[in-house]
């Protein structure tokens, strides 16, 4: 268990390794390993359990009755999944989480968590606050993601997602963690015109990019 990256986590920020390593058995910690494209959870599937990456990236991905798929999120190393649902008992999922690569997860029980040991300890209330921050910042990424899919044009949706990418990175040349059917399913648009439309971009001089990684001119 690699409690030097989960002490560098949100969840567990403000708490010392020694004390999450006591704590993971308290949580109902459990860690497991899934290949590539490997589906974590189904659309449908209940859980009380939260997941942290630590090692490989899971897609949160969304299909439609027709085929058609939308990724939601990409969740990297030392990044957590599943935590809403977990918090609301009972309620089925409506995404499908998939290992983007090789990946181990490690699991944890929600309501562990969010019930407190009789002594009321400092650092399980910094727990519960850590998670409410996670919470948050999910509300926050969806509203990123609106304003990425919001624009009616191709070109500005594009725009948007390497200028969010440029602020996150700190830099005009990015990395972004999808290769070109993933980037598409993400931006909500066809694969093709996808290509069609970042060719005339480097074209016209807007931007340059080389497999996934961009820089914006």
């Amino acid at each position: 268990m690699d409690i030097h990256l989960l002490a560098g986590t949100r969840l567990f920020q403000g708490i010392r390794e020694h004390e999450i390593e006591a704590m993971l058995t308290c949580l109902s910690a459990e860690e497991r390993t899934y290949g590539k494209d490997a589906y974590i959870y189904r659309a449908g599937d209940v859980t009380g359990r939260l997941g942290v990456v630590m090692e490989g990236a899971v897609n949160i991905i969304k299909d439609d009755v027709w085929g058609n798929r939308k990724i939601i999120e990409n969740i990297g190393g030392g990044q957590i999944f599943g935590e809403t649902y977990a918090c609301l008992k009972g309620e089925p999922l409506m995404v499908d989480v998939q290992a983007s690569e090789r990946s181990r997860i490690l699991f944890m029980d929600v309501n562990r968590i969010l019930t407190t040991c009789s002594s009321s300890c400092d650092f399980h209330n910094r727990l519960i606050r850590s998670l409410m921050y996670v919470l948050a910042g999910k509300n926050l990424m969806l509203t990123k993601k609106m304003d990425i899919i919001t624009p009616k044009s191709l070109r500005e949706r594009v725009m948007v997602y390497l200028s969010q990418e440029s602020v996150k990175q700190g830099c005009r040349t990015v990395t972004v963690p999808f290769n070109r059917q993933q980037m598409a399913d993400y931006l909500s648009v066809d694969r093709s015109a996808l290509s069609a439309e970042l060719s005339r971009m480097q074209r016209d001089g807007v931007i340059s990019y080389e497999k996934n990684r961009f820089t914006i001119q």
